[in-house]
């Protein structure tokens, strides 16, 4: 199953999914969340990190990203390696009514591999997809901003704001993102108010 997830052209965009391990529901709180945003807006800025797409949900992250400056499974390495570091950091230091059974979660989870870790935050793998048209591009885009939409959070996929739904429908957003060039003319525009605001 690995093997046809499996970064192979470092330097093609790609659909990544990060997922908790045992689907932890941490990113309910909103300060784990902006550890996230934080992170991505770091490494867009400082790591050469292209964003065309994302959404952070209680417990995963679906990107569509590239990197422009190194490899980009080193990129995720430390994207994951800051964020579980960080996060981990403020469950134990910070007030969390869910602060004994994260902890117990997460010191479980490395002990079914030899990995020698205290904690494992993020499951392995990325269940990487490369992205080779713009047509999958924009199914990949349509499928992680109607996330929430599909969860019951909001109505409107645009209204969530840990998503890049609003930046392609109002040009603004908690990340800097590159909005992808839809080749069909006026399709945003239907894409954006038909499909987004009919929910």
């Amino acid at each position: 199953m690995k093997e046809g997830y499996v970064i192979r052209n470092q330097t093609k965009a790609h659909f990544i999914t990060a997922t908790v391990v045992d689907w932890i529901d941490v990113f309910s709180r909103k300060s784990y969340r902006d550890i996230a945003i934080d992170c991505l807006n770091f490494c867009v800025k400082n790591k050469g990190m292209i964003v065309y797409g994302y959404v952070i949900m209680s417990n995963h992250i679906h990107l569509v990203i590239q990197s422009n400056d190194c490899s980009l499974s080193d990129l995720l390495r430390d994207f994951k390696k800051f964020t579980a570091k960080t996060i981990l950091e403020q469950i134990q230091t910070e007030p969390e009514s869910r602060r004994e059974w994260m902890l117990e979660r997460f010191k479980l989870a490395p002990q079914s591999h030899s990995r020698n870790k205290n904690y494992q935050f993020w499951q392995y793998g990325n269940h990487a997809e490369e992205i080779y048209t713009a047509k999958f591009m924009w199914s990949k885009l349509d499928y992680i901003h109607m996330n929430p939409v599909r969860a019951g959070i909001v109505e409107s996929a645009s209204d969530y704001i840990y998503s890049s739904a609003s930046n392609y429908v109002y040009d603004s957003g908690l990340v800097q993102i590159e909005k992808m060039d839809n080749p069909i003319v006026d399709v945003l525009k239907s894409w954006s108010f038909t499909k987004y605001n009919k929910y």
